[in-house]
This record gives C-alpha cells, structure tokens and sequence, in this order.
C-alpha cells in the first residue's frame, strides 16, 4: 500500500495569501505531515479542510508550505505509519482521531496537533484541557452535555418513548463520561436504559462485525423504542449497518455527526466535524510561528447542528414535527 501521498497545489495564490505576508521577503517552505485514516487517493474532507483553513491564513502549498498525507488503515499498522511521518522529519503533524494516540505512544517529539472525539485527558494526550504541556494540541469534539441534549430531542419527537439502547464502544476514551450523562438525563426524562458495548479493535467496516452483530441481537432482546449511538470515528465506519439495522428494527436512532444522519440514522445532533478540521489549520499556524503545543488549551466546538434524515423518517412511518424540522440545519432525502 501506498502510505503517502503529495499534494501540490499551485494557483490563485496571490488572492489566498494576506497582504502583510506578500510585502515580506520570500519565506522557507515548511513542511505539515497529516497523519489519516484511510488509504492514499481516497478523497478526505478533513484534509480538504485543513487545507482552506491554512491557504485563509496566507499557507500556499508549493510556495511556502508542502503537505504529505501518510495513511494507516487501522490498528494493526498505525505506529508503522506514525514512525514513517517522524522519520519525515516534519515541522507539524495534524492527525485525525486516534492516529493522535499512535503519536504518544511513540513520544513524539514533534509538535502534533489534533482533532479528537474523545477526551484528550483521558487519552494522555494532555495534562489539562487548559494546559496541555504536552506536544499535544487541538480540538475534542467530545460534547458531554450534548449527549442529554441528543435524547431530549428524541423524547420531544417520540414522546411515547419508554426505554432507549445505547450502542457505544468501550474502548472510545470518554465513553464512560457519555455514559455518566446518559444516566444523568434519562433519570430526569422518566426514561429506561440499556447499555450495549460494541468492541471493536479496529476502524474498518470488514473487521469486528461479529461483535457487532451481537450487540444488535442483544438490543433486539431488549425491546428498546429507540437506539442512541455514541459517535466515534470506528463507529462511523459501520454507521450504515447501524442505519440499515436501525430500519429493519424500525427503531427511530439517533447519534451525534451529521454524516451519520447522511448515512441513514434518523436524527443527529452535534458538532460540524469538517468544519473542526479547518480550525486545526488556526493552531498550526500559530505552531509554525513559534508557539508551543504546551501553551494552547485544547478547544471545543462553539456551534452545533441538527440533521433529519426525511428518508429514514417516512421509512419508519414518522412524521418530523414542524418545530424540529424548522430547527435542522440539515434534512437528508
């Protein structure tokens, strides 16, 4: 397998690069290392993001930035790759969800900056959300209070709803917590719950679907009326086993990425992840321009969007309630 993959783009940089930066003098090439999940040539809307938010901050690929993209495709062969993009020797290296763990696992000694679905604390990427005072920084998209939020919205469409599941994966750093503010909430709401565990030890959809298939004959046994899915980036990657099994069990689902309402879950609710990737590109710049890792608090998402999927809805004979539906930010035919 090919791990690498250059990216030269040229053009329109004078209308990209900010006015301060073109009156200065010609600037060394610097040199971002983006450790993914994934294969190299398959299309990545976190990198493409990264990439508008660097090239809004006045980086120019070809002129005075180079950006290699090294790809592990799961747990098996993720420190193999992680040494490849120290070996590279580069300036920063951006990583997506759990590549940032292969990176401490390793030491690294290089600035790495991440974007994280879980708790960076509870992962030992940093010591603090405050205060790293690791090489460790970036965003978590782990949102704790939107995990009642997300049931809530549940309650407020199906108010018949008596008991939920919850499929989640234990080995997600922060599922505890998600778990901590399920019970929170539906104590509150009057509702029951089941937790069901899907271990799963790697990220692609091929691998683990025995466990999977497990917990859906566990969920089925316990006549929930609707499941919530704790979002990670393993869990998206068989979100649309989870949308068809969902279907077949007609239970209305809920989870917390809009992509997973794109695959087919009914309803979402949560941050825009793509749009944290652009964000990450903030912190790289600032650690190019000499700051340190140790000194930039780890960042939340400040937004949040709700997605409908209308043809799960109809699919499940489920009529969106107009408050909700003027409510989305995104509906999904």
């Amino acid at each position: 397998m090919q791990r690498r993959e250059f990216i030269t783009l040229i053009g329109s940089a004078a209308a990209a690069w900010p006015l301060t930066a073109r009156g200065q003098g010609a600037t060394p090439t610097r040199y971002i290392a983006w450790l993914g999940l994934g294969h190299a040539g398959t299309p990545s809307p976190y990198l493409d993001s990264l990439r508008t938010g660097l090239r809004e901050l006045g980086w120019v690929e070809g002129r005075n930035l180079k950006i290699v993209a090294f790809w592990a495709t799961g747990r098996e062969d993720m420190e193999g790759v992680a040494r490849e993009v120290l070996a590279s020797d580069p300036d920063v290296v951006v990583t997506q969800e759990l590549m940032a763990i292969a990176m401490r696992n390793l030491q690294s000694p290089k600035p790495v900056v991440f974007g994280f679905s879980g708790d960076p604390v509870d992962g030992k990427l940093v010591e603090s959300w405050a205060r790293p005072g690791t090489n460790f920084t970036g965003m978590s998209y782990l949102a704790i209070e939107l995990v009642g939020k997300r049931i809530e919205l549940l309650k407020e469409w199906l108010p018949q709803t008596r008991r939920i599941a919850i499929l989640a994966r234990p080995q997600h750093p922060g599922a505890h917590l998600e778990q901590q503010a399920t019970e929170a909430v539906v104590k509150k709401l009057g509702i029951d719950f089941s937790y069901f565990p899907y271990q799963s030890q790697s990220f692609l959809p091929a691998r683990d679907l025995n466990e999977l298939g497990t917990a859906f004959r566990s969920i089925l046994q316990d006549r929930c009326d609707a499941l919530v899915v704790f979002p990670d980036s393993a869990m998206y990657e068989v979100s649309d086993r989870i949308a068809q099994f969902a279907l077949e069990a007609k239970l209305p689902s809920v989870s917390g990425w809009s992509p997973f309402a794109q695959k087919g879950l009914l309803m979402t609710y949560g941050p825009n992840v793509r749009e944290l990737y652009r964000t990450l590109a903030r912190y790289t710049d600032r650690i190019l321009r000499g700051a340190k890792p140790a000194d930039l608090p780890v960042e939340v998402p400040a937004k949040f969007y709700l997605a409908i999927n209308q043809k799960t809805a109809r699919s499940l004979g489920l009529e969106i309630p107009p408050t909700l539906l003027t409510r989305a930010d995104e509906v999904f035919e």
